[in-house]
């Protein structure tokens, strides 16, 4: 089995720490072959029974952005209003989506039936196939942040909605919609922790049974 160094071990560590979800961008374009490497470690995940489930659709235009962003706009202020006391002013203060400026911007579904992989592993678990598209997502976050990219996973927003502006078949699940591009900084820590939105655990609770 090919083996990995102390310090290789330690760089990927240290990649994984140094990953955040990313609202801030500058707008400067993402050369084609840097956003190639991403997608490509996006496909390098694995997926029950070899599916490959993931489907992604690059949102360029300016309608179908508008679209998105209108979408986001409108499932955000629901959010807001359902924020109970002094939580719905710290929720205004948060910048939740990075679409007014990444200059990639991903729509990421899951085909819940794909013609690969002939239904092997998701009989009993279907969200089997929307697992897959989300550690396949993971390796495109991670290599996104060794080519010094950020990522932003936009989460706010109407599934069924977009479906239709973006007219995708009914058997595409969203898994989400991802802002790619050039941070304006770096940190080590998490933006909604620095906020005092919530805090991180310190240790991983393993329970045994």
């Amino acid at each position: 089995m090919r083996s990995f160094t102390p310090a290789f071990r330690a760089e990927l560590t240290e990649l994984m720490r140094w990953r955040r979800d990313v609202r801030r961008f500058r707008t400067d374009p993402v050369p084609d072959a840097v956003l190639a490497r991403c997608l490509d470690s996006l496909r390098l995940a694995p997926s029950v029974g070899l599916s490959e489930p993931w489907r992604v659709l690059r949102i360029d235009s300016p309608a179908a952005r508008a679209a998105a962003a209108a979408n986001f706009a409108e499932t955000n202020a629901d959010a807001l209003a359902g924020q109970p006391g002094d939580k719905a002013a710290d929720y205004a203060r948060l910048k939740l989506s990075g679409m007014d400026a990444a200059p990639i911007q991903l729509a990421i579904y899951c085909d819940t039936d794909p013609a690969k992989g002939s239904g092997l592993g998701a009989a009993s678990m279907p969200q089997m196939r929307q697992y897959s598209v989300v550690s396949g997502v993971t390796m495109m976050w991670l290599t996104a942040r060794a080519e010094g990219l950020g990522l932003g996973w936009v989460s706010i927003l109407d599934p069924d909605r977009l479906a239709r502006d973006l007219a995708v078949p009914a058997t595409w699940d969203l898994i989400g919609y991802f802002c790619l591009g050039w941070p304006e900084d770096e940190a080590d820590t998490p933006e909604l922790k620095r906020l005092g939105w919530e805090a991180r655990a310190e240790a991983l609770e393993l329970e045994v049974r």
